[in-house]
């Protein structure tokens, strides 16, 4: 994990092994953000000029390194680009501080510590910035041959280590808020890459009996209550969706059950994810060239994992429970069939006539399960649907509720913490669809609007009275091309962000 501290020195004076600055487009050309004032000095003022002379324009994602000039400790200087410089009286978005600083972090792979110097005039801007380095300093190489007598290994290169330490140059570190802000982006960072660390696991190593015992070892390490259905205990307590689905594979499946309480919260919170470990499309099989980054399927438990763990180590006054629907979607002799009837834990019987539209089955159980419970709310998070892909694009995330003030909080907060996300309808009339000859519902409907008619299915599992939302990740939350800003490629944590925020708000009485 890349340390992170506060530092008093300036730009032109911290230890470092490079200087990182903002720069923005502005009206005649590049702008000096404030935070580099020391280092355009040394360069006598015209730092825009060499930047520019080097084809730097401020744009937002853009590096330009170049050597520094004398009067800098630092050997280094990278220019990061902001975007549009705001206005005069206006201060730099925060999305765009943190996105300019997981790209420097990026770029800096294989150094030991760098000064950061972006606009930091508050802790909302520090928080940004310490974000952004810490998420884009991430990499995962836990199955890396390391050449310790492995057949083809390649001896460790430092040149591809991640940044070592950041130092947030003006970060005050005797600010009561600063402070703060410095530690819940630490803890926060380190749980949105626990979160990409277990979607980039292959899922040979990682199947619902392993994700379970991970839960159980983050629980041990952070005072959590956890609890375990085996596939023996699923199966006395009629846990039809999870069994259903499950029953192709080897490995059986799992709902686990994580819980951080506060003794003076007055709130709770149920968090539920999908956990299919990994999708194969069961019967209705997926073709090739669609199943290739299906271990991301989880990334939904995966979120919520971190969720509840960030929760903790932040002690928000609010109780958070996670609920991890674990599964494999796997065709075998024993697999669930399409035109199979599932008897869900609420007792609803379901006809299964797609196999591949399993992440609504798994966590149809788990919602009915956490809503026995009556939290105040409750939130799903899964990579659902394709449709919501096609409609939204791979960087943003679809918000159906049960209550629209609620879906209009969660979005806000979204935006609020830099994920991109979209309120969804959720029409009664793509409900007649999932009529059934055989069953109470069947778990596909109309092809068209096929994500909304996703999130109308899980709305049947939700107990009366109790405010919901879901949250289908399935176009941010795996990153198949290459980085940007603190994005890398693979796992994103997508959701985790905005999960937190919002417990966060629930702690503070602003539910929603």
């Amino acid at each position: 994990m890349t340390a992170l501290t506060l530092s008093t020195s300036s730009a032109a004076t911290v230890r470092a092994d490079a200087v990182v600055v903002g720069v923005a487009k502005g009206a005649k050309g590049v702008v000096v953000a404030p935070g580099a004032e020391a280092v355009d000095k040394a360069f006598g003022g015209k730092l825009a000029a060499v930047l520019e002379t080097l084809g730097a324009s401020g744009a937002e994602g853009e590096v330009t390194k170049l050597p520094a000039a004398d009067g800098l400790k630092a050997p280094v200087v990278l220019a990061a680009g902001l975007g549009e410089a705001p206005g005069k009286d206006e201060a730099y978005d925060t999305e765009a501080l943190r996105r300019a600083a997981g790209s420097a972090a990026r770029a800096l792979t294989g150094t030991k510590k760098a000064a950061f110097a972006l606009p930091v005039e508050d802790a909302e801007a520090a928080a940004a910035v310490s974000e952004g380095a810490l998420l884009g300093a991430y990499s995962f190489t836990a199955y890396r041959s390391n050449g310790n007598g492995a057949k083809g290994g390649k001896k460790d290169d430092a040149k591809s280590a991640p940044l070592a330490e950041v130092a947030l140059v003006g970060g005050k570190p005797r600010d009561k808020e600063f402070k703060a802000a410095a530690e819940r982006a630490q803890a926060l960072t380190a749980e949105i890459n626990r979160a990409r660390d277990l979607i980039n696991m292959p899922p040979n190593a990682l199947d619902p009996k392993a994700f379970a015992a991970e839960a159980q070892a983050a629980a041990k390490e952070f005072g959590l209550k956890v609890e375990v259905l085996d596939e023996k205990a699923l199966k006395k307590g009629g846990y039809g969706g999870l069994l259903g689905v499950g029953q192709g594979a080897e490995t059986p499946p799992r709902l686990v059950r994580i819980a951080y309480t506060h003794p003076k919260a007055d709130k709770t919170l149920a968090l539920v994810g999908k956990g299919i470990t990994y999708d194969s499309g069961g019967i209705s099989l997926k073709p090739a060239g669609h199943n290739e980054t299906m271990k991301c399927d989880m990334s939904g438990a995966a979120a919520v994992f971190a969720a509840v763990v960030a929760a903790a180590r932040l002690g928000l006054q609010v109780n958070v429970t996670g609920w991890l629907a674990l599964a494999e979607n796997m065709p075998s002799g024993s697999a669930t069939r399409p035109g199979d009837v599932l008897t869900m834990y609420s007792g609803k019987t379901v006809e299964v006539l797609n196999t591949d539209a399993e992440g609504r089955l798994v966590l149809a159980d788990a919602l009915t399960r956490a809503s026995e419970e009556t939290p105040d709310a409750i939130v799903d998070v899964a990579t659902l649907t394709g449709a919501m892909v096609l409609a939204l694009g791979n960087r943003t995330f679809g918000i159906m509720a049960n209550d629209d003030a609620f879906r209009t909080s969660i979005h806000e907060i979204a935006e609020e913490v830099g994920e991109q996300s979209w309120p969804m309808p959720m029409p009664s009339e793509l409900r007649k669809g999932m009529d059934s000859p055989v069953a109470d519902i069947a778990n596909v409907g109309e092809r068209m609007g096929s994500g909304l008619v996703a999130g109308l299915f899980l709305k049947e599992f939700i107990g009366e009275g109790i405010t919901w939302a879901h949250l289908d990740i399935a176009g941010p939350a795996f990153h198949e091309g290459a980085p940007w800003g603190y994005t890398p490629k693979g796992g994103t944590g997508s959701a985790v962000r905005t999960l937190v925020r919002l417990a966060e708000r629930t702690a503070a009485g602003d539910l929603g």
